[in-house]
């Protein structure tokens, strides 16, 4: 079994997807068009210098080419409802996205995170304040296990609050009609509930 560190379908497929010619490829890429068709049937592989260039003239980013799949989003419209979470397990860096994507931290591909329904370990409770929420989770807050960030999102936009350990897990938001209340726990995942 032979291991290609870059996929030749893949690249024909692109290619063809992006309506280019090998010959157009070739242009871009300043070299001869015989190259890429000896890429797309297997029979040779890019040169480590031509990675980055051949990436951009696909459409694609670096680790997609090599990893031999690509995301496609086809959400264009982007009802920010619909957003969804990243967080990578090494930093706690935060990624929204109001489509789909392929996003790495740390070195690490970060999967998107899975909603559930808020829990009674995971109770997100609001008062209402005049026009604001008040958002308070009765949740550890040790530098261990902890909220990492409660958000606000409606229709057409959202707030996120980053929370830290030995702090309170509770933060305002200015209301903004119906909506959704997430919140991160750094162990367990992301829980929300409807407003």
């Amino acid at each position: 079994m032979t291991m290609n560190y870059i996929s030749g379908t893949m690249v024909k497929e692109l290619r063809e997807k992006r309506k280019l010619t090998q010959k157009d490829l070739a242009e871009k890429l300043r070299i001869s068009d015989k190259t890429i068709s000896k890429w797309e049937t297997g029979k040779g592989l890019p040169d480590i210098t031509l990675v980055t260039p051949l990436a951009e003239a696909l459409g694609i980013s670096v680790a997609e080419l090599f990893a031999g799949e690509y995301a496609i989003n086809d959400n264009r419209a982007g009802n920010v409802k619909k957003l969804k979470f990243y967080v990578c397990p090494i930093c706690g860096n935060i990624i929204t996205t109001f489509g789909e994507g392929d996003y790495n931290c740390c070195g690490v591909k970060l999967p998107v995170l899975t909603v559930e329904e808020a829990s009674f370990e995971h109770q997100i409770n609001y008062d209402m304040i005049e026009h604001e929420f008040f958002v308070h989770i009765d949740h550890p807050m040790t530098k261990e296990h902890y909220i990492s960030f409660i958000a606000y999102v409606t229709a057409d936009r959202y707030t996120l609050v980053k929370l830290y350990p030995e702090q309170e897990a509770q933060c305002r938001f200015l209301s903004r009609g119906h909506g959704f209340i997430y919140a991160y726990c750094n162990r367990d995942g992301l829980f929300r509930i409807t407003v």
